[in-house]
């Protein structure tokens, strides 16, 4: 899957003149968390988040004195950068300029990749510079959960395969003590018989089933021993 194919293609954008007031309402009433800011060509030059917003109205709340050392440590253009971004009206005073996008042939992980290492929510999706679509963290999500059920579905693996990758699964627990336990494999779906120490060794034997490609279904009946034979059993 690639980013055009999760996409959500109907994207409300802004223009860099447009007042914040009207984007906070477009926010507010679209049901979203940030819009693309757009030139005339649909040339992505900034976002405006709800986080600039708020940020925004967090600092011109706070009106007391700032302290005196600040002006040796801040920069002119700094300074004169927070008055734009405390003070401005339009998109373009408050936006974030330094916008990161993919184009559409941009596949999911290098997507991922992408959010993780910016920590930002969503991101641009371009054809030829031009803004088609965008990518949020939840269309990801959907997107990885398609491709793995796309994945299950072509999987063909006969029940013996599936036992013996069950098995290495379970083997990968560790103190597992597979000597306690069997497994058996019907159809696709994985029967665990036998007996290990605790109940998060349980849940772990579990889960190295479930994870095997081609089980449809684990039936779990491996019980937990009794204090007492456990730790006879592995008495050193």
């Amino acid at each position: 899957m690639q980013a055009k194919d999760i996409m959500n293609a109907d994207v409300v954008t802004v223009l860099p003149e447009t007042d914040i007031k009207e984007i906070a309402k477009t926010l507010a009433d679209r049901q979203v968390s940030a819009v693309p800011v757009v030139d005339a060509e649909n040339q992505v030059v900034g976002i405006v988040s709800e986080g600039d917003l708020i940020r925004r109205a967090d600092r011109s709340t706070f009106k007391g004195p700032k302290a005196w050392w600040l002006a040796f440590v801040v920069s002119p253009e700094k300074h004169a950068r927070e008055y734009v971004r405390d003070h401005g009206t339009r998109a373009e005073d408050v936006m974030t300029r330094d916008v990161v996008s993919v184009t559409e042939d941009a596949s999911l992980h290098d997507i991922a990749v992408l959010l993780e290492r910016r920590r930002i929510k969503r991101v641009p999706v371009t054809r030829n510079g031009k803004l088609t679509g965008i990518v949020s963290r939840a269309n990801l999500l959907q997107g990885f959960v398609a491709e793995s059920a796309a994945s299950d579905a072509s999987l063909d693996i006969d029940d013996a395969s599936i036992r013996a990758k069950v098995i290495e699964g379970m083997r990968e627990v560790e103190a597992s003590h597979i000597s306690f336990t069997d497994v058996i494999v019907k159809d696709g779906v994985v029967h665990l018989w036998g007996s290990v120490r605790s109940k998060t060794q349980l849940e772990a034997v579990e889960i190295a089933a479930r994870n095997v490609p081609g089980v449809r279904k684990v039936e779990n009946r491996i019980t937990i021993m009794p204090e007492l034979l456990s730790s006879t059993l592995w008495a050193e």
